[in-house]
């Protein structure tokens, strides 16, 4: 019998919209700062509308929610890089230095990242994505799941 997921919004996971949808060449963007002290792994999902040059995705650890000590890690992804597709290419690793995205519209990319990949102390994570100098709209939204202490209603995980 296959297993039937989980349910966000009945606190066994959790949702952050860590970048509203936006047109990134008005300046490099920062997602919210999101906390997984509760939560054993997080999926990010980057995604892309028009694109109108590559932007550079990196992750960063952070000792507090206003990026104390932010140090950029190495980290997993997954790209879908054909236009309106919904198959991811095979996993793979980016440097701390991250990654480039493609310039197709309507692609997407899946970071993995578990809690125990993090430095001690480092409980906070934020996604960081580079101004690509022309018209580019995307959006970061992360989905923390393995809760520690489930909740009907997950407690929030942003500062």
């Amino acid at each position: 019998m296959a297993a039937q997921g989980f349910s966000i919004g009945e606190g066994q996971g959790h949702f952050v919209l860590g970048v509203a949808p936006v047109d990134i060449d008005a300046g490099a963007q920062t997602s919210d700062a999101f906390k997984m002290t509760n939560y054993s792994h997080a999926t990010i999902i980057i995604a892309l509308g028009v694109t109108g040059a590559a932007s550079t995705v990196t992750v960063k650890e952070n000792t507090d929610a206003s990026g104390s000590g932010a140090t950029a890690i190495a980290f997993s992804y997954y790209a879908e890089e054909t236009a309106a597709g919904d198959t991811t290419g095979a996993r793979t690793s980016a440097t701390s230095s991250g990654f480039a995205t493609s310039t197709n519209d309507g692609v997407f990319y899946i970071i993995e990242l578990n809690a125990e990949d993090l430095s001690d102390g480092s409980e906070w994570v934020t996604v960081h994505m580079s101004d690509p100098g022309a018209a580019t709209f995307a959006s970061i939204g992360v989905v923390l799941s393995g809760a520690r202490y489930a909740e009907v209603q997950a407690p929030t995980a942003i500062a």
